[in-house]
C-alpha cells in the first residue's frame, strides 16, 4: 500500500472520510473549472470522447491530465455548477480538504504515470 493511500484509509476509520473526500473532489474541480467548462463545451460539440488516451509526452502533461481527471470526476458527480460554487467556501480554507484534494490528484497521477511506463525510455 502506498504512502498516499494510507492517510485516506485512516481517515475512514475515524468517520471523516466521506465529507473530506467530497470536499477534496469539489476543490479539485475549482482548480480550473472555467477552463474545464470551456473545454467540455468544445469537446461535446466535436465528439463524446474527452479522454482518448492516458498517454502523455512528459510527466508535467501527465500531472495536468491527473488534475483534469479529478475535475471531470467532480463534474460528473455534481453537474450543477452553482452547487459546486456554493460549496467552494466550505473547503477552500480547510487544510484537511486541501490535503485530501492533493491526494485525489496524486492517485490519478499514479494511474497516468503507470500508463506511461513512468516515462522511462527503452
Amino acid at each position: 500500500m502506498t504512502r498516499l493511500v494510507r492517510p485516506v484509509l485512516s481517515m475512514r476509520k475515524n468517520g471523516k472520510m466521506p465529507s473530506v473526500v467530497l470536499m477534496a473532489i469539489f476543490f479539485s474541480l475549482g482548480l480550473g473549472s472555467s477552463a474545464l467548462a470551456e473545454e467540455e463545451t468544445m469537446q461535446s460539440k466535436s465528439s463524446d470522447t474527452w479522454l482518448p488516451s492516458l498517454i502523455t509526452d512528459t510527466p508535467q502533461e501527465g500531472f495536468a491530465l491527473a488534475v483534469t481527471l479529478s475535475q471531470k470526476g467532480v463534474g460528473t458527480t455534481q453537474p450543477d455548477t452553482s452547487v459546486r460554487k456554493a460549496l467552494r467556501g466550505a473547503y477552500a480554507h480547510d487544510p484537511d480538504s486541501l490535503i485530501a484534494a492533493s491526494q485525489v490528484i496524486a492517485l490519478h497521477f499514479q494511474t497516468v504515470a503507470a500508463a506511461n511506463d513512468y516515462w522511462k525510455n527503452d
